[in-house]
């Protein structure tokens, strides 16, 4: 893979993290060209044994699509020595990040304070499930505990039970809320006169509540009033063709006026009740049947063909197989497949941010457990000699 230089090469990450909340993270990091060193525990991060299929005992599909972009050194936090070796080398560290529960870091002697006194400027980033105080605080935290608790369950559900967002929808706008806070962390820094960094912790209730809820808390947003016409399922919602499904809405008046005239029914642009935007979103209930009639007696690939004539914006319900051979995907390379010369070919979503100078790319696979310890510490300063007593004494691997 061809060597580019990212907008944050040159800066150091030091990645506790393991799952999903703290290595999407530091991943996104890495494609924007930090060096990320993931150091993990003799057993290593539990993402090396979730997530089928496996290339290899403790190398899964998860591990690979989250873990890009870094380098994995072993260092047994239990051992004196091992926690030793993180306080030397934190110097050369710029950035921390680690998810563990609260008061972990600080039973080690690696919380924020002590690491702070040693380095002003690092920058630590603590992602946890419910920040540090409160009554949930010592709680474990997953993305469905979150989910559960955030309040969007029952209207994923619609009429049936309440219902899971398919993916770890939780963890992974933590993870992005945590980089962004870290990305600040750095800038503010940079401007800094003293170059003091800073803690920055980011909860997951907090994090998923405010990517989430928007849309839900705008009838709350001047109580006592509420919302008097409609409900989001009704806006949220897929389209039954003669043969399938599509999706899209409805918002410019112009974009209606296409739609109509796609269903050959060009007088409901003039309805009263439908052809100016807030009256048609007051009129919603009462349009959606009208719609859903007219919808189903055209295929999928009819209605959509004409719907793009018109400038109306639809598109198919595709499965993860569509996504992938749909020409524009092809077209951006949102999706690439890159050789491992371990495994051979590996594909990975592509870092989604195109910068003019300073590309955001894919330098490395995900690493083997422990792949890079003697490599890190060599370029870190430790001599041969050094490495091999840390060895004997079991505080890396």
């Amino acid at each position: 893979m061809k060597s580019e230089r990212g907008p944050c090469s040159g800066i150091r990450v030091l990645d506790f993290t393991t799952m999903i909340s703290g290595p999407l993270c530091t991943q996104v990091l890495g494609d924007l060209g930090a060096d990320i060193l993931k150091l993990e525990s003799p057993l290593g991060d539990a993402a090396r044994y979730s997530g089928a299929p496996f290339r290899e005992p403790g190398f899964s599909g998860f591990l690979a699509q989250f873990n890009r972009n870094k380098r994995s050194l072993v260092v047994d936090l239990k051992r004196s020595e091992g926690r030793q070796l993180v306080l030397d080398l934190l110097p050369q560290i710029d950035v921390l990040v680690e998810n563990f529960r609260p008061g972990v870091m600080q039973k080690l002697g690696l919380g924020y304070s002590a690491l702070s006194a040693i380095h002003p400027g690092l920058v630590y980033a603590q992602v946890n499930g419910f920040g540090d105080d409160g009554p949930y605080a010592e709680r474990p935290a997953y993305d469905q505990v979150l989910q559960g608790l955030t309040g969007l369950m029952p209207a994923q559900g619609g009429e049936g039970p309440p219902a899971l967002v398919q993916g770890a929808v939780a963890d992974k706008s933590t993870a992005l809320t945590a980089l962004a806070g870290v990305l600040a962390a750095l800038f503010a820094r940079e401007r800094d006169p003293e170059g003091r960094g800073q803690r920055v912790e980011i909860a997951m209730m907090d994090a998923f509540s405010a990517f989430s809820l928007t849309e839900a808390m705008m009838e709350r947003s001047f109580p006592p009033l509420k919302n008097e016409f409609s409900t989001g399922a009704d806006f949220f919602r897929t389209w039954k063709t003669a043969d399938g499904h599509v999706v899209g809405l409805l918002i410019q008046d112009a974009q209606f006026a296409g739609l109509c005239r796609v269903l050959e029914r060009p007088e409901l642009a003039t309805d009263p009740r439908f052809e100016a935007m807030v009256k048609r979103f007051e009129n919603w209930l009462q349009l959606v049947p009208i719609l859903d009639a007219e919808l189903c007696k055209l295929s999928s690939s009819e209605f959509l063909a004409r719907a793009e004539s018109e400038g109306v914006p639809f598109a198919p319900v595709n499965d993860l197989d569509d996504f992938l051979a749909d020409p524009q995907v092809r077209h951006r390379r949102s999706v690439v497949e890159l050789n491992d010369p371990r495994f051979g070919p590996v594909q990975y979503l592509a870092p989604p941010i195109r910068f003019e100078r300073t590309r955001a790319s894919i330098e490395r696979h995900a690493p083997r457990l422990g792949e890079h310890t003697d490599e890190i510490l060599e370029e870190l300063g430790l001599s041969a000699d050094a490495i091999r007593e840390l060895r004997e004494l079991e505080a890396i691997r």
